[in-house]
This record gives structure tokens, sequence and C-alpha cells, in this order.
């Protein structure tokens, strides 16, 4: 079976296994009632599956358990590669989706409407590298875990 295949099929089956955040969070993003934007989940991007992507505005948001702590460097080296391809990510641990639901959509709403460097251009030329570019947002450390998180 081709590698296009069977990322296809490893998106689907994590479609029909959602964890308890990601259906919560589906609730709210599903049928463009997320003032308009169409997102799409366990999505195939660039050979990576992507928890929720809004293809138009290049965004992506990632949802974190427990086992994102053993595996920070492959997080960090595929959010590298995303970025490189124009897109946005976002993360959220899933404690933040069943404690803070409003928040995190405030957030992803705030994301949605701010331009996309490679949107705005018209390229495909990846991203700056951090420092260059545009400003990011204020963020927060949850404590005690060293993951970093847009506010």
């Amino acid at each position: 079976m081709r590698k296009k295949q069977v990322l296809h099929q490893r998106a689907r089956r994590l479609r029909r296994e959602q964890t308890p955040a990601e259906a919560k969070l589906w609730l709210r993003l599903r049928r463009r009632q997320f003032a308009g934007f169409k997102f799409r989940r366990q999505f195939p991007v660039k050979g990576y599956i992507a928890d929720f992507c809004c293809p138009d505005k290049k965004l992506i948001v990632e949802l974190d358990g427990g086992q994102h702590t053993e595996q920070q460097q492959y997080d960090m080296n595929r959010t590298s590669d995303l970025q490189s391809w124009g897109y946005r990510v976002v993360r959220f641990w899933n404690s933040e989706i069943s404690e803070n639901i409003d928040g995190v959509m405030e957030a992803v709403f705030s994301l949605l409407n701010e331009p996309s460097p490679a949107l705005a251009c018209g390229s495909r030329r990846p991203l700056p590298g951090q420092g260059e570019g545009i400003k990011r947002r204020p963020i927060r450390l949850e404590s005690g875990s060293g993951r970093v998180h847009k506010k």
C-alpha cells in the first residue's frame, strides 16, 4: 500500500477514535459554525496528520495529552516542518479544552483573523525563523511542564 493511502486510513481511524477533548472541540468547529471558517479534523498535511486544520487560513490546531511530554522533540520538528510549508500551528493541552474551552476558542478566533504571512505575500516561501517576521502573541508556560502555549 502506498504511503498516502496508509496516511488516509490512519486519519479515518483517528476520526473514529477521537479523544473526549477532540470531540468537545470538534462540536464547536465543525460545519462552518465557528465564524464561518471551514475546519477539517484529523487532516493529512504533507505526511503528517493535523488534529484540526483550517486550510483556507493555513492554521493547524493541535491538542496534546500526557503522551506529548515524552515526544516534545518530535512535536517541535513536526511544527517546524509544517511552518516551513506556510502553516501556523497552535497547541493546547487537553485539560485546557475541558477547563477553558471559551478561552481556547478566543485564541483560535484571534489567530484566524490575523493575516497569515504565507497568504499575505501570496508565495510558498517558508515562514521566517523564530525572532524574525511577525510579532508573536504573549506566551505562558504551563507550570512544571516546559510547554509553551499561545495566550
